[in-house]
């Protein structure tokens, strides 16, 4: 299991399967947030055997997917909620790591700014620059509010 840590609260990883989540517990995770679409690959486990097996190792699981350059407002919404209320330290999935720390920036954008973001995600392996006009615009519409 290879995991990118974002913040103390937050890491990213790979493709998880029912083993790495044992591993997970292992490492301290108390929650665990698949952004994959089920049967995006063949060799994907089923996010209801992967929240089976969390239930059992005592992890809270929340299931987000996002389709790669097509992540919405309410995907956002629904990753900062999960991982506002969530038993931390957290850690999201996807294929490569890559929608679970744009999903993470955007969530995050209503209080840091995109330098911030970029900074963070930069040292951690992943180049979201691309995400900055969209960062810059949600925290201009939070700080209206």
């Amino acid at each position: 299991m290879k995991v990118t840590k974002l913040t103390p609260n937050i890491s990213v990883a790979h493709q998880l399967t029912k083993q790495d989540l044992e591993e997970a517990v292992g490492a301290g995770f108390k929650t665990i947030i698949n952004n994959r679409p089920d049967g995006e690959a063949p060799d994907q486990p089923p996010s209801e055997e992967l929240a089976a097996a969390a239930k059992r190792l005592g992890l809270a699981y929340h299931h987000i997917p996002a389709v790669s350059g097509q992540i919405s407002d309410a995907q956002v919404e629904a990753f900062r909620i999960a991982l506002g209320g969530a038993e931390k330290p957290a850690l999201a999935f996807c294929r490569t790591g890559m929608r679970s720390t744009t999903l993470w920036a955007l969530a995050a954008s209503d209080r840091l700014s995109a330098n911030e973001i970029l900074q963070t995600t930069a040292e951690a392996g992943y180049d979201l620059e691309a995400l900055r006009p969209r960062l810059e615009a949600s925290k201009a519409r939070s700080s209206d509010t």
